[in-house]
């Protein structure tokens, strides 16, 4: 590292090619199949300029390029390993992984280049650095929980395939009927454990239910036992979301969403309303995980990105543990910029 350091500064134009090349190589893995003209347009460049990366590449052995489109080869796949943490040195991740543990008292925080509001193809990112992280901490019989949403439904999809198939066991995080089918926890848990060559179980209840409802329902010994189940659970892996989006999401009435606005609702996470200092506001009546059983969770990562998520993601770590978050840089920058101008006006 510290001799890339001195020649990327001798030689600035090494660490822009080296950066740009490595974009295409990675867009290439995430995407694959994928044509050229397709790649120019994803990385928003000419085909004419795609070209010569494309060939040398392919010169290289990094990437096939066949009828449906380009792969990238096994040797491709392990460079873009190896590259990982020297890229995200050079483009400035790395410093702003650093500012973003410190702001928010999260051990881990993982980065990924972009701006998912503004760029769809970051979610793909966000979903497959997820996936790396949560490999990292799975272990043998162990019992993942997963909640809902889109950020979860690109981490089943595009999650790396271990060699061996895991001996685990994937959990609905909580209920949920209602939303698009491929957004609910149950199709995510069944997807995750199809990718890592475990087992799932199903968790077919509504998501939003009456106080007397929920509390009749957790009486049901089917109920009680997938229960339990998802609160022994080793990780869980979730999605934050902007409180007042989620709500009008899962047509919670005009009352209560006046509510939440007065009451200045900002993030949602496992059917809980925070505001800004991470205070609960409002609970939806849910049958699965609740707030006081994360405490008990070895393991708990969120994964949220776009800017628009910056004061959720802030809330979140105020509210509860999270030992691991991956987010991306447009959620990330509009997280320190809102912490320097609050601390600014403090001292002010």
């Amino acid at each position: 590292m510290h001799a890339f350091q001195f020649s990327s500064r001798l030689v600035p134009e090494l660490t822009e090619k080296l950066c740009s090349r490595y974009r295409v190589l990675q867009r290439i893995f995430l995407h694959q199949p994928i044509g050229r003209r397709s790649l120019a347009l994803l990385l928003g460049i000419s085909e004419r300029i795609l070209r010569a990366d494309v060939e040398l590449l392919k010169e290289q052995g990094l990437i096939d390029v066949g009828p449906v489109g380009m792969h990238v080869t096994d040797s491709g796949a392990t460079l873009i390993k190896e590259l990982d943490d020297v890229i995200r040195y050079l483009d400035g991740r790395h410093e702003l992984e650093a500012k973003l543990r410190d702001v928010l008292g999260i051990a881990r925080v993982v980065v990924v280049p972009g701006d998912s509001h503004k760029d769809d193809s970051v979610t793909r990112d966000i979903g497959y650095a997820a996936g790396r992280v949560l490999l990292e901490y799975l272990h043998e019989h162990c019992t993942i929980a997963v909640t809902g949403g889109s950020s979860l439904a690109m981490l089943a999809d595009v999650i790396p395939r271990p060699v061996q198939p895991q001996s685990v066991v994937v959990v609905p995080a909580r209920g949920g009927l209602g939303e698009r089918v491929e957004l609910l926890a149950n199709t995510i848990a069944s997807r995750l454990a199809e990718r890592l060559g475990g087992t799932y179980r199903m968790f077919h209840v509504p998501e939003s239910l009456s106080k007397s409802t929920a509390e009749t329902l957790a009486m049901e010994p089917l109920i009680q036992e997938v229960v339990e189940h998802i609160r022994a659970a080793d990780i869980v892996v979730h999605g934050i979301g902007e409180a007042l989006t989620m709500a009008r999401r899962r047509k919670l009435d005009a009352m209560t969403i006046s509510e939440l606005q007065a009451k200045g609702a900002v993030a949602e996470a496992f059917g809980y309303y925070f505001d800004a200092d991470g205070h609960i506001i409002h609970v939806m009546g849910t049958v699965g995980l609740r707030l006081e059983d994360i405490a008990h969770i070895p393991v708990v990562i969120g994964v949220a990105g776009g800017a628009g998520k910056a004061q959720a993601i802030r809330a979140a770590a105020q509210a509860y543990r999270i030992d691991a978050l991956v987010t991306d840089e447009g959620a990330g920058n509009s997280i320190l910029q809102a912490y320097e101008s609050s601390k600014f006006h403090t001292e002010g």
